[in-house]
């Protein structure tokens, strides 16, 4: 998912100059890892109008698919997360959202996810039809939408990102 300009980005503020009344910041691609990121804070500090600013604080984010960032969150948490959206894709910042771990959210979808389904009914019947053999004279007899609400009360977490987009997890 490498582009030129990522579409994960942290917008930083020069606090000293946000409390003298001017807006003094600039957009940091979150992709490029936390390094990257001092960088272009220290370009932004340095270049602020206040002489000598030193503190800032991430005032708007973007492309973090729901994973929340705080106004003072680490540099390094934040090229983590980021890291983690852009290899993963937004699933991965609805797990961010859901978990609110990045090691939680990342054990779900390396270890414990089964893959994007239309709906929790279609998940349930393929994994009856993996697992058992149903007679020609029961299929239209099975109620899937129903084995599909039990699995996600007892077992699967469901997680919908689109239209018949449903991302499917067992629970740990």
């Amino acid at each position: 998912m490498k582009h030129e300009e990522s579409e994960i980005r942290i917008y930083v503020a020069c606090l000293a100059a946000y409390n003298n009344g001017i807006l003094h910041g600039r957009w940091v691609d979150a992709t490029l890892g936390a390094d990257h990121i001092r960088e272009r804070i220290a370009e932004m500090l340095a270049s602020s109008p206040i002489p000598d600013a030193e503190e800032y604080a991430i005032h708007d984010y973007e492309g973090f698919e729901g994973a929340r960032i705080e106004e003072y969150s680490g540099v390094d948490h934040v090229a983590e997360i980021a890291a983690f959206i852009d290899e993963h894709g937004e699933i991965a910042g609805k797990l961010m959202e859901y978990f609110c771990d990045l090691e939680d959210a990342r054990e779900a979808i390396e270890d414990r996810y089964c893959g994007s389904y239309i709906s929790l009914a279609d998940y349930a019947q393929e994994i009856t039809e993996q697992t058992m053999e149903v007679p020609q004279s029961l299929q239209f007899y099975i109620d899937y939408e129903a084995m599909g609400r039990d699995l996600e009360i007892n077992d699967v977490l469901a997680i919908e990102t689109g239209f018949e987009v449903v991302h499917i997890f067992w629970r740990a």
